[in-house]
């Protein structure tokens, strides 16, 4: 008896239970016994090959998302996305020269907070192909000439230290010599606490090259991107002859939370969303990733004339 439950204990595992009259509708009948496939020779799914929307938990491939300009094809939620693939998409076929790549940050205050700031420079340039949380380069976009600074959250949270403000003077420089217009896509959590003064200091020194800028009569668009906030926001980030930002950009100096913690007051709905800033007279308009690239062209032919 005991070997007779047994057999039928197997024969379900595999789909095959009693036959004729007796036999009891199945869900599941298995074509061969056994799993033949070794552990060794399993498939898995690839990582990264799937994404969920944040906002409203749609899935899609990764591709589809890239061929999409990495914005929901359901809420157009605008994911964040770094320099390199904007510019991917900003200049023609993917044409452009990388400005002062060779510059790369270095711990001169000797600073330590979890682990020295130094290790934490040697972590990123191993992992990453990043110099600093700025690249900058300069290209076609839809037949005019820019020269377009665009920061990297990946690299310390998009931080402005000495090198970004470095990179950001001399691509102001490389404008008024070619006579070309500048555009500066900012995503930064604000000021790099590592370098202490010597960030602080860039806030200066960004908004001094940009009066450069002006006199020249070239001009400067600021593009707000999600996140912006600290010492970006209070600087360059706003100084823009045209300031513009992406739908639904969180844009601001403190975050909402340390704002809300301090006045003690619920804060309105959207606020420091660029659709708030927008109705509140901060920004120009706001553009949507796919018409970006026709919208920048038309500003620089109407800034020519």
């Amino acid at each position: 008896m005991k070997k007779e439950r047994e057999e039928d204990f197997e024969a379900n595992l595999t789909g095959e239970g009693p036959q004729g009259d007796d036999a009891k509708p199945r869900w599941f009948k298995r074509i061969r016994k056994g799993i033949l496939t070794s552990t060794a020779d399993k498939k898995e799914t690839p990582e990264g090959l799937w994404n969920k929307c944040p906002e409203c938990n749609y899935i899609c491939t990764t591709t589809e998302l890239a061929e999409n300009l990495y914005v929901c094809p359901k809420c157009n939620h605008h994911h964040r996305i770094g320099s390199a693939d904007y510019y991917d998409f900003l200049f023609d076929n993917n044409e452009y020269i990388e400005l002062f790549d060779q510059i790369k940050s270095k711990d001169a205050l000797g600073f330590t907070d979890l682990k020295p700031y130094q290790k934490r420079l040697d972590e990123i340039h191993a992992k990453t192909d990043l110099k600093d949380s700025m690249r900058v380069a300069t290209g076609k976009v839809d037949g005019e000439g820019f020269v377009i600074a665009c920061m990297d959250f990946e690299f310390i949270g998009g931080s402005l230290g000495s090198v970004m403000g470095e990179k950001f003077s001399r691509a102001v420089d490389y404008c008024i010599e070619h006579k070309l217009p500048y555009l500066v896509i900012s995503k930064s959590g604000g000021a790099r606490m590592m370098e202490s003064a010597f960030s602080l200091m860039q806030l200066a020194k960004t908004s001094g090259k940009l009066s450069q800028l002006s006199d020249a009569g070239l001009p400067y668009i600021s593009l707000l991107t999600d996140p912006t906030f600290g010492g970006i926001s209070a600087s360059f980030g706003m100084l823009g002859d045209l300031n513009i930002a992406e739908p639904g950009a969180l844009i601001g100096f403190a975050g909402p939370r340390v704002i809300k913690e301090t006045i003690k007051r619920d804060l309105p709905e959207g606020f420091q969303r660029s659709e708030f800033l927008l109705e509140h007279g901060f920004l120009d308009f706001i553009v949507e990733r796919k018409q970006l690239k026709q919208k920048l062209a038309q500003l620089a032919m109407h800034f020519r004339k």
